[in-house]
């Protein structure tokens, strides 16, 4: 799988870009045929601390996965957003599960007739 990152307005340095790629490479254990991924970094100007923004936008097979996060560093907020497609990534395959399950039924009931 291949991730792009894309820093908006700044340079992000070698270890941040290791670090992200490091942590959606993992998200290969629950889907293998991912087909890309991009990752955004922002920082929005607040007054807040958590300023930092990462939104991951992955592409598999018939649909595209997206998350978006804020927190104090960009390590914090690829942390919850890799969560969050993680989670997306397992309601997608239990979908497509129920769905070739129930064709499957359908198919040997009508076998029967």
């Amino acid at each position: 799988m291949n991730v792009t990152v894309q820093s908006i307005k700044f340079n992000a340095d070698q270890k941040l870009i290791d670090f992200i790629k490091r942590k959606t490479a993992k998200l290969e254990q629950f889907l293998d045929n991912i087909i890309e991924g991009v990752c955004y970094l922002r920082l929005e100007n607040v007054e807040d601390e958590a300023n930092k923004i990462v939104e991951l936008k992955f592409n598999i097979p018939g649909t595209q996965l997206f998350a978006k996060a804020q927190a104090k560093s960009f390590e914090e907020a690829t942390d919850v957003a890799v969560e969050s497609l993680r989670r997306q990534i397992n309601k997608h395959k239990t979908k497509t599960r129920t769905a070739v399950s129930n064709h499957k039924e359908l198919l040997s009931s009508e076998e029967e007739f």
